[in-house]
């Protein structure tokens, strides 16, 4: 007995002296990618270091060694690798070589996440929404009147959800106008407009946009998908016009608002032009979803390498286990290359098809991104689709760009900025 209660605590022995650290790869080896990022938003949000290895086995985490943590990263089913003292300093050695394309980047502060949703939404309406909850990362729904009520300073991290900023209803007036959860979305966005002292729902969404701009200005950091990159942007741009006929806000649009755009005022794009037909299905020739020639199995689109000592922001936002990604469609699919604004960085493209997939900017102390299509495992997802299961897609590569930009904030800030 005593030899064997003996041989137990020379193995307890050996695994605090020698396992010492908890590796997270994050490269083909880990069987959960998309659960992995919640592990360590959990890691964080307990008061734990996580360091983020850079362009390391596909932007694989590195935490202290515990059994609690261990047993977490098994009930989410989460790969990890023990690691003696001595090698996770030689990983980190080696990283920290100047000749080595990889870093390791401190997390110490866990993000407040807020999504800007309609209340009636569910989770699977939107991807961001749906990595989040099946990743466990907590968040809050915020909408307009929160936004109106100075509450966006409350967050670290915003995600706008497939909102129309525009104030044209996500221009489905023409297919959708006699269902009632159009009606219901009308109703609802008039009524806090009412309330708020607006006399149309597009002045409101204005006042909103320029909030959600002053919140990147003083630190944030948002990202928006789908169609809401391009809208925010035209809203933006729109400030001193009307963009709107009469169905959407009872009054026709300006007839010169084109010539009033304000380029100036945009995240993104520039020089582009809005589509005037209130029944056509989009917003302006940013998108290319009406007039690409891409088939769906040859749609892909290629991630940037970046350097990882001296590019930091856009390595983080680009680690993945693949380099070529899955396209898939949304009412904004990709954004036409030649409208970008010269100091937009381009993460991610189709080069052939001349499309900008995956973009990034700063603005004063924020910064934002802007990813195209509604569901990266859904192609084309139509209204009414069923939602995606991503039990189904544990190592969604295309899923993964949207979980790095959530830990983004969660990074040293004195790492940002180079």
């Amino acid at each position: 007995m005593k030899k064997w209660i003996g041989s137990i605590l020379l193995i307890l022995f050996v695994q605090l002296s020698f396992g010492a650290y908890l590796l997270v790869p994050m490269d083909h080896k880990q069987q959960n990618h998309l659960k992995a990022y919640g592990l360590a938003y959990w890691i964080i949000e307990k008061g734990t270091e996580v360091k983020w290895l850079l362009n390391y086995r596909g932007g694989s985490f590195l935490v202290p060694l515990s059994e609690q943590v261990r047993g977490e990263a098994s009930l989410r089913g989460v790969t990890t690798e023990t690691l003696a003292d001595a090698r996770a300093n030689s990983i980190l050695g080696d990283i920290a070589r100047p000749d080595k394309n990889m870093d390791a980047v401190s997390m110490n502060k866990a993000p407040k996440i807020a999504v800007y949703s309609p209340p009636n939404k569910q989770p699977w309406d939107d991807a961001v929404t749906l990595v989040l909850t099946y990743s466990d990362i907590p968040y809050d729904v915020i909408y307009d009147q929160e936004i109106i009520d100075g509450k966006l300073k409350e967050y670290d991290w915003l995600h706008l959800h497939h909102e129309d900023f525009t104030g044209q209803f996500g221009k489905f007036y023409q297919n959708y106008q006699h269902m009632p959860w159009y009606q219901e979305e009308v109703r609802v966005n008039k009524a806090v407009a009412t309330k708020n002292g607006f006399k149309k729902v597009s002045e409101m969404k204005r006042f909103v946009s320029k909030q959600i701009k002053g919140y990147i200005t003083q630190g944030g950091f948002l990202f928006a998908m789908c169609a809401a990159t391009d809208t925010y942007d035209i809203a933006l741009s729109a400030h001193h016009t009307d963009i709107c006929e009469s169905m959407y806000d009872g009054d026709p649009a300006d007839h010169h608002a084109q010539d009033k755009l304000d380029y100036k005022n945009t995240l993104a794009f520039r020089d582009f032009k809005i589509v005037k037909n209130p029944l056509e299905y989009e917003f302006s020739d940013i998108d290319v979803s009406t007039t690409r020639k891409v088939r769906q199995e040859q749609d892909f689109f290629s991630l940037f390498d970046f350097s990882a000592k001296w590019d930091p922001v856009p390595t983080m936002l680009t680690q993945n286990h693949e380099k070529l990604i899955k396209g898939f469609m949304g009412q904004t699919t990709a954004f036409k290359r030649s409208l970008l604004k010269p100091d937009v960085l381009v993460m991610g493209e189709n080069k052939a098809a001349g499309e900008a997939r995956y973009i990034h900017g700063d603005l004063g102390k924020g910064f934002w991104t802007f990813y195209g299509g509604h569901d990266p495992e859904d192609y084309r997802h139509l209204v009414g689709d069923p939602p995606t299961q991503l039990d189904l897609h544990p190592n969604s590569p295309g899923y993964r760009l949207i979980l790095n930009n959530i830990l983004f904030p969660a990074a040293k800030k004195k790492k940002l900025k180079t």
